[in-house]
């Protein structure tokens, strides 16, 4: 397949029954949080449809910042920035366990490299 053809073939419809506004909102120190805001496609609130929540942070490590981000269970902005703390410590013990589970494949695969003389 060519990439004409590639181009041609991609959807960038809008999905008209799933829209939110996004409203941020931060601490100015560790804590960011994303409220997606159902709307209609007349852009007035969707009150059928809840709030998201989602948490954002960073971690600084010595290759950069490492961002962190997971959504957050509440139902209202008190309950979401009452589940930050417990989402980013979540989000940050799994992202640990994956590089670790990364760190490993790699050492398997250095380990079964063979070397020639």
């Amino acid at each position: 397949m060519n990439e004409q053809s590639a181009e041609q073939k991609i959807n960038f419809t809008v999905d008209q029954k799933n829209l939110y506004r996004e409203e941020g909102l931060t601490d100015m120190k560790v804590a960011s949080i994303r409220c997606m805001v159902p709307i209609l496609p007349d852009g007035t609130d969707d009150k059928s449809r809840v709030n998201i929540y989602i948490g954002q942070t960073q971690l600084m490590s010595p290759e950069g910042p490492l961002p962190i981000q997971a959504v957050l269970s509440a139902n209202n902005l008190k309950e979401a920035i009452a589940a930050f703390p417990q989402a980013m410590q979540t989000a940050m013990a799994k992202m640990v366990e994956e590089l670790k589970k990364m760190q490993q494949t790699q050492q398997k695969k250095n380990e079964s490299r063979i070397i020639v003389p």
